[in-house]
């Protein structure tokens, strides 16, 4: 589906599932253990290594847009009540990861495609298996004022067990007016980031953060401060 924001954004986007698995963190230093460290590595090779698919080789005649997430808005956490602790937590989400290319010459306005990587969880407190998140995308003079922004939503439906999934984004045709032929990608942003309220901004300005899958092995406790 193709969504189009007059003079500023066009959008589309269409939403594929990732798995994902937890890999051992350490192992013993003996020969055996160097040996199924080196396994691990290759099946964490073969099982996050392509998370991300390449985008298509753009050509420009200038820098592009710098595209990234917005730190407030980068993780959605949900808390029942209000307490910030980990037996609190219902649906939660992050914003993984962000690639990107734009194309434009002569006096052609720039095209920028992205793909985002989203990783989400349902925490003890989650209601049902679907969660639609909601997440925009915004155009803005760069370190200046917004041009465009549009919100889009991202159902998710978590299977029976399952505490996070993996979902990539392909957002295609963002298409920036230049004012003039001398006007480069590098005058401009492109932003994403989840729909928050007032308090999930501010938890994530503060460095708190859970994991994901919080709700599976963590006992209840207060938020933790990223070191």
């Amino acid at each position: 589906m193709r969504r189009y924001l007059l003079a500023a954004l066009t959008l589309a986007l269409a939403a594929t599932s990732f798995p994902a698995e937890s890999v051992a963190q350490s192992r013993s230093q003996t020969p055996e253990g160097r040996s199924e460290q080196a396994s691990d590595r290759r099946q964490r090779q073969t099982e996050w290594g392509d998370r991300q698919a390449p985008l298509p080789q753009l050509r420009n005649a200038g820098p592009c847009p710098y595209v990234k997430v917005l730190y407030d808005a980068g993780r959605y956490v949900e808390f029942a009540g209000g307490q910030e602790a980990s037996a609190a937590v219902g649906y939660s989400g992050e914003i993984q990861g962000i690639s990107s290319g734009c194309s434009y010459e002569d006096e052609e306005p720039i095209s920028v495609v992205m793909e985002l990587l989203f990783e989400l969880g349902r925490g003890p407190t989650a209601q049902g298996s679907q969660k639609t998140y909601r997440y925009w995308v915004a155009v803005t003079k760069r370190n200046d004022a917004v041009i465009a922004k549009e919100y889009f939503d991202l159902p998710v439906t978590f299977s029976p067990g399952q505490d996070r999934t993996y979902v990539r984004q392909m957002v295609e045709g963002i298409v920036i007016p230049r004012a003039q032929l001398t006007t480069s990608g590098a005058n401009f942003e492109v932003l994403v980031g989840f729909d928050v309220t007032p308090e999930m901004a501010a938890f994530n300005r503060e460095g708190k953060r859970f994991r994901i899958d919080v709700g599976t092995d963590v006992a209840a406790g207060t938020a933790q401060t990223n070191p």
